[in-house]
């Protein structure tokens, strides 16, 4: 390989000739390789996009040449169109609050936009990565921006998963608003339910989650870029502030806004915290709904078996036929390492010191590896498994006549007492609870057949009350 010498203030090193970054990543790739991870590509767009507004706010300040802010913007295009992507290298666990990762970025692009202008790489007398790209900004403003932009371009997508998610499931409840089932609490029979009405639970729930994710992403929007090391802003100012959030604006179609207080979105990863677990949350809601899937569909003979799901794959290398729950299953290990990567993210918030918080990589990587194994999770569980769910309706019957929650509804005419010796007794013999109800001489059949109407069950009030009620009132009087 042919090499190009270059230096910086601790020394000289070997950087290969073709190489867009420069000496400081190849001192971060002998001193970090740990994990074979890069930054994700979310986080390399949201860094170019903010050195790009940085160089049109400092050319339009009068700081940086046209020339050279011109050369810097298109070098930023080139990356945003999807070039030089295998330039971005530094590990995931690298030194502190992401310095490496910010000059990697500004080595590809004072590399690129001198060799625009006629300079070979390495050579940065023209484009320099700290003097030129690096203008007015800090690593400690740089990367907790970038980190908020990666996670608000991502959100749209985020959150139009989970809606998509949830709209399957509005419409599986819709196409078994009439499938009636035993309800179930403590993973004991309950009183009855419409496969229906379990879903639109489920729908509202994911629904409610993604309201938090879009409440959490709003205080994002506030960025602390031209705060630089501290956020005293030294270095930068407020009309490089103002003109550079604008470009960042212009670029992403986001209402983005300076830090109120720049000091706390410089020490303070908080927000970010809160986004990560608005993930979580979601996640939590997700992953109760694929594991309630997993128990509705088992069986196909010794189980529930109320729905079935899609088949996607053989699920035994060794029983012929067997049929797993694939995708639920893929949901769940998902749903967990995004509550793994929360776990992280608070850790690493909480391990601030003073005026910045260094934690920083390991953070937007975590927040950032969750959306996107979250987002994926979703859309894989609505196309391929909840689209094609089918309901068991006669199954689900056949359970719930067998089941004695149904007494519940004999509560408000023959009292709690006799209605649990009605439910112990069916339990013992295994006789109906109708049986039973009609052997004692309770009620009639035809009030029966109003008040354990499993349908009417399903709905609010009390089951065959008019009529019921005007029936036992007769006979006492009687």
């Amino acid at each position: 390989m042919d090499y190009r010498i270059e230096h910086d203030s601790l020394g000289e090193r070997r950087v290969p000739a073709a190489a867009y970054y420069g000496i400081q990543t190849v001192r971060a790739l002998e001193n970090f390789p740990i994990s074979g991870l890069k930054a994700p590509a979310e986080l390399v767009t949201a860094t170019v996009l903010v050195k790009k507004a940085a160089a049109e706010a400092n050319q339009a300040l009068g700081r940086l040449a046209p020339e050279v802010g011109r050369a810097i913007v298109r070098a930023a295009d080139d990356v945003l169109g999807g070039g030089l992507r295998d330039q971005f290298v530094v590990d995931v666990y690298q030194a502190g609050a992401g310095t490496s990762h910010h000059m990697n970025v500004n080595e590809v692009l004072a590399n690129r936009a001198a060799e625009l202008l006629g300079e070979p790489r390495g050579r940065y007398a023209i484009v320099h990565p700290n003097d030129h790209v690096n203008m007015g900004q800090s690593t400690n403003d740089v990367f907790p921006t970038a980190t908020r932009l990666a996670l608000l371009i991502g959100t749209p997508d985020l959150v139009q998963a989970a809606r998509d998610l949830s709209r399957a499931f509005a419409a599986r409840a819709t196409e078994c608003a009439d499938v009636v089932k035993t309800g179930r609490t403590h993973l004991q029979d309950a009183v009855p339910i419409t496969l229906g009405q379990e879903f639109s639970g489920y729908a509202a729930c994911l629904d409610a989650a993604a309201d938090g994710v879009g409440d959490a992403a709003d205080a994002l929007l506030e960025l602390n870029l031209g705060a630089t090391a501290v956020g005293t802003g030294l270095n930068a100012g407020d009309e490089y502030r103002d003109r550079a959030l604008a470009n960042l604006g212009y670029y992403t179609g986001l209402e983005l806004r300076p830090a109120r207080n720049p000091f706390r979105v410089t020490q303070s990863m908080g927000d970010v915290l809160a986004y990560s677990g608005a993930l979580r949350r979601l996640a939590v809601e997700l992953s109760k709904i694929a594991s309630d899937l997993r128990l509705l569909s088992m069986g196909p003979r010794a189980g529930l078996a109320e729905i079935a799901l899609p088949a996607v794959q053989p699920g035994s290398s060794i029983m012929p036929g067997k049929v797993n729950p694939s995708i639920p299953e893929m949901v769940n290990q998902v749903c967990f390492q995004v509550m793994g990567c929360d776990t992280t993210v608070a850790m690493a918030c909480e391990a601030g010191q003073l005026e910045l918080n260094v934690m920083m990589p390991v953070i937007a990587w975590n927040v950032l590896h969750a959306s996107t194994i979250l987002r994926q999770a979703m859309r894989v569980l609505a196309e391929r498994c909840v689209s094609g769910i089918a309901a068991h309706a006669a199954h689900a019957r056949e359970l719930l006549e067998r089941s004695t929650a149904t007494a519940t509804a004999l509560s408000p005419y023959l009292g709690y007492a006799v209605t649990a010796e009605i439910a112990q007794d069916a339990v013992r013999t295994g006789k109906p609870v109708r049986a039973i109800v009609l052997d004692r001489g309770l009620l009639t059949a035809e009030e029966l057949d109003r008040i354990l109407s499993a349908e009417a069950m399903t709905r609010p009030g009390v089951a065959g009350h008019q009529d019921t009620a005007a029936g036992r009132s007769r006979r006492t009087s009687r």
